[in-house]
């Protein structure tokens, strides 16, 4: 279904009854990325599970009409320190996060986002405090441009999309391949199958691009985390190439009273062998707020 808020709509599902539990996809990916069995398994721990598209990305509100920032550019400026602006900031999106649980009569949720899903659930319990029972930040970051991932992960990521249904199959499993690790490794036939659903629902490469302005407009966020009082769960994987354990670190020390648990082995994704430990770290985290 869709649900109309801060002026876009997001695709969304819901699942399970409860206190209501919010997750948050990561940069260029979509709600299907929280597999079906996930969020069942979330919702039998006595959970209403929401997972919706982020704006820009799947079958949510495109926002083609603003423009698309030039990647090099915003790179480069957060090189030498200075500020970017982009067509929207982390801050909107968790604004829609806000209008998503007024639209379903929800006051509070727990709150559970990876990668830039969890940059987006830290500004809400930031900018939001009323409206996060608790937080879990999965393999994300303070925003503090000193945590920069392993160059042949960031040339996977930001490598050129494909612009043919056949070739993103393929396309997939080399980004997912290159963010997992030995002991962990990508589901290939999950990637292959989830990567064609995603492309068939709403393939959006400049949404991508916007989705990385947010990121690198909303700047650093260490010293604002100082602020959060939701209780907190900061969970990564000590092999990330993408975004490195020392990012989690720090914004477990930023939170007060956070707590940092740390993954053996994972990488920046995670795969079936791992839904378990995400589900209970989740359900706990959820349980101890």
């Amino acid at each position: 279904m869709k649900i109309a808020t801060n002026g876009v709509e997001l695709e969304v599902d819901v699942r399970g009854s409860g206190p209501p539990v919010v997750l948050i996809m990561g940069i260029g990916t979509q709600l299907v990325h929280w597999p079906e069995p996930f969020c069942d398994a979330l919702a039998a721990r006595g959970h209403t599970v929401i997972r919706f598209d982020n704006r820009d990305m799947g079958c949510s509100s495109r926002l083609d009409h603003l423009g698309v920032p030039d990647l090099k550019v915003m790179v480069a400026r957060a090189l030498v320190g200075l500020r970017n602006t982009a067509p929207y900031t982390l801050s909107d999106m968790a604004a829609d996060v806000v209008g998503l649980l007024d639209a379903l009569g929800h006051e509070r949720a727990h709150v559970a986002g990876i990668s830039m899903g969890g940059m987006v659930a830290q500004t809400l319990a930031i900018e939001h405090p009323g409206r996060v029972r608790s937080l879990t930040s999965i393999n994300s970051t303070t925003g503090d441009r000193r945590f920069v991932g392993q160059p042949k992960a960031l040339s996977a990521l930001f490598s050129k999309r494909p612009s043919s249904r056949d070739s993103i199959p393929d396309f997939a499993v080399h980004i997912m391949r290159t963010l997992s690790t030995p002991r962990y490794p990508c589901d290939e036939d999950d990637v292959r199958r989830t990567a064609l659903v995603a492309y068939d629902r709403g393939n959006n490469p400049a949404g991508f691009i916007r989705q990385f302005g947010a990121i690198m407009a909303s700047g650093s966020r260490a010293k604002r985390l100082r602020s959060v009082r939701s209780p907190t769960l900061v969970l990564h994987g000590s092999d990330d190439p993408l975004i490195p354990l020392a990012a989690g670190r720090a914004t477990a020390e930023a939170i007060p009273g956070a707590r940092l648990r740390v993954v053996e082995g994972m990488g920046h994704v995670f795969n079936r062998s791992l839904w378990p430990t995400l589900v209970e770290a989740i359900a706990d985290s959820a349980a101890d707020a």
